[in-house]
């Protein structure tokens, strides 16, 4: 299920850090403190690797999946 600009702005820290997931390995992070990261989960030689790109509002849900876009198709030309 891919993530609504609503979702995002209704997510609440909890005690422990949390996903939403959107698509293609983009998610967004919800810390306890507070704080909301975008960020892409990839494999390389089968060792998962995390992208981060920015915090929300600065970065908005149409943002992040362009830079996923963008990072997945730097990653397939590797």
């Amino acid at each position: 299920m891919t993530l609504t600009d609503r979702t995002i702005k209704a997510a609440k820290p909890k005690e422990k850090p949390y996903k939403l997931s959107d698509s293609k390995g983009l998610y967004f992070e919800i810390s306890p403190a507070g704080g909301k990261l975008w960020r892409l989960k990839y494999r390389i030689d089968g060792r998962e690797k995390r992208l981060s790109f920015g915090a929300y509002p600065e970065v908005s849900l149409a943002d992040a999946r362009e830079q996923r876009d963008e990072a997945r198709s730097l990653l397939v030309k590797d």
